[in-house]
């Protein structure tokens, strides 16, 4: 069975979408800024790009991602993976040339259930705050990959939000340093 990974871009602040997230600005006014690694970044970062997709049998998203990024993602859905949308608001399934997005409305161990049945052998990939900080209070997290910006936004929607509850143990297991990006990987201790 694969592993439940957490992987997403953060500024150093743990900004994960600027401030004002509207339909203008999808990921906040500059929040763009978190993402620009992925198609301007050097070589090494390229590779760790690829590395997101390598291994990975489905993915769960939160509805906000999923409403910014559909039209990004164009019609082919871009993910070519069952992926699965966490979210209060029904809707039938959307498919987008390999991807199918399955909207969620009964929690995130039913997303993350569903995401592991469609996984099989594979990983499964949370790539949202909102479900990241969810699986991580459920304990339920396997490995959390951060891509450090080396930005300070000030203010913004915030990954960990929801875990002043909670302390999670971490062992860091890698770490690639570009001259503008750091993506870290943590192995979480249970």
């Amino acid at each position: 069975m694969g592993k439940v990974i957490a992987e997403i871009s953060m500024s150093l602040d743990g900004v994960v979408a600027g401030p004002g997230t509207n339909t203008e600005h999808r990921l906040g006014r500059d929040g763009d800024l978190l993402h620009t690694w992925m198609a301007h970044g050097n070589e090494v970062d390229h590779q760790v790009m690829a590395g997101f997709f390598t291994g990975t049998g489905a993915f769960v998203l939160g509805r906000t991602t999923f409403d910014m990024g559909i039209d990004i993602w164009g019609p082919d859905g871009a993910f070519e993976r069952p992926s699965f949308v966490l979210t209060h608001r029904a809707a039938e399934p959307r498919v987008q040339g390999k991807t199918t997005f399955t909207f969620v409305t009964d929690g995130p161990e039913s997303a993350l259930a569903q995401a592991k049945a469609a996984a099989g052998d594979l990983d499964v990939v949370l790539m949202s705050g909102s479900p990241i900080d969810q699986c991580l209070q459920l304990g339920v997290v396997d490995e959390l990959r951060i891509h450090l910006v080396p930005l300070v936004f000030g203010a913004g929607v915030r990954l960990f939000g929801d875990l002043a509850e909670r302390h999670i143990a971490l062992e860091r297991t890698d770490v690639v340093a570009t001259p503008t990006m750091t993506h870290l990987t943590y192995n979480v201790v249970r």
